[in-house]
């Protein structure tokens, strides 16, 4: 109730700003109905956020003078399907900031992305949401390290306590940022990265590239991270890539992915297909090798108008040896089953 009850103070605090036109209150709710089945175990669902994460927020800009402008982001992820907030433990916790903007660029400071999550999330086909999400692939091998990190995330997706230098817009099509987040007294609370990339007409590419720490007693305190990307849009397709690589120890994971957009009327056809190849060994010195899996994925998207969709997606991920990795929203494998996971939702997604 405390959470719902913030919410409505901030709407009214916006209320009476609404005569500024900086000020936004802006949100997607996309839910749909699921069915998953990991190796002998099913289950049906209803689910939130298959071609967008579900969310709500305000967003504001104002005009310092000079050339100068302070802006702020504040950003709730929630479950449709339930009403609940997609975080128990942080409200804005798709993205809390304040900014400064100017001819420099911007410094922003707050929870945001990681610049390595960008590095590889921009290029995925799905957009890293529902049963087909690349983020299943990206694990964090084990290893506990920010406790202000997205859980269960090797390149770290949203990080607290960041501060973040963007480059200017006007370079020709050149980008970047550059984040450090502060340990704040807390051993395993630090990060440090960047992006840096080339945008301009159909052509986008970038690479990126961070450090975690993590708890000392593992014998290593860096968790490394790193990733290129790129896409190009030929008009009646658009093709894009990624290729990331997760390193500890000497247990590394990596993975990659092609896929293609191709619009066509109302409508968009969506399919890639990933690899996930593990390599080396464990800090309890198991090896893991023969950990891989491939994903296939395709899915459809019929636009009702520029703000209303309809959507599908199906999803089919086979891995050996010891890999667990599933679609998106389903049980987790049992051990001696079939390693195979298969997927499928239908959905609606509006925004406003």
């Amino acid at each position: 109730m405390k959470k719902f009850a913030t919410l409505a103070v901030l709407a009214a605090i916006s209320g009476g700003a609404y005569a500024q036109s900086s000020v936004t209150l802006f949100g997607i709710l996309d839910a749909n109905a699921r069915y998953v089945k990991n190796g002998d175990l099913k289950l049906k669902s209803l689910g939130s956020g298959g071609i967008n994460t579900s969310r709500i927020g305000f967003r504001g800009v104002e005009d310092l003078g000079s050339g100068l402008r302070a802006g702020f982001w504040l950003e709730s992820g929630i479950n449709v399907d339930t009403g609940s907030s997609s975080d128990t433990s942080r409200f804005f916790n798709r993205r809390s900031t304040v900014s400064l903007l100017g001819s420099f660029g911007e410094v922003r400071l707050g929870r945001d992305f990681t610049p390595t999550y960008t590095g590889y999330a921009d290029y995925d086909v799905f957009g890293d949401n529902g049963v087909a999400a690349s983020g299943k692939f990206d694990a964090p091998l084990g290893v506990t390290r920010d406790s202000n990190a997205t859980a269960g995330s090797g390149q770290g997706t949203r990080l607290g306590n960041q501060i973040m230098y963007l480059l200017p817009s006007n370079l020709g099509g050149l980008y970047g940022r550059a984040a450090a987040a502060a340990g704040e007294g807390t051993a395993g609370n630090k990060y440090i990265g960047g992006r840096v990339g080339y945008g301009a007409g159909p052509l986008d590419v970038s690479v990126a590239y961070g450090q975690y720490e993590v708890a000392p007693a593992l014998g290593e305190d860096k968790f490394k991270v790193a990733n290129a990307g790129g896409s190009y849009d030929f008009g009646v397709v658009k093709v894009m890539g990624y290729y990331t690589q997760n390193e500890f120890v000497n247990q590394k994971l990596v993975s990659y992915s092609v896929g293609a957009l191709v619009p066509f009327g109302q409508s968009q056809i969506k399919a890639a297909y990933t690899h996930a190849n593990a390599k080396g060994r464990t800090v309890t010195n198991a090896s893991v090798d023969a950990n891989d899996a491939n994903q296939f994925a395709l899915g459809y998207i019929y636009n009702l108008s520029k703000r209303t969709a309809l959507y599908g997606t199906g999803v089919y991920v086979k891995n050996k040896a010891g890999a667990s990795f599933v679609a998106t929203g389903g049980p987790a494998l049992l051990a001696g089953t079939d390693r195979k996971s298969t997927g499928g939702e239908v959905g609606i997604r509006h925004t406003f």
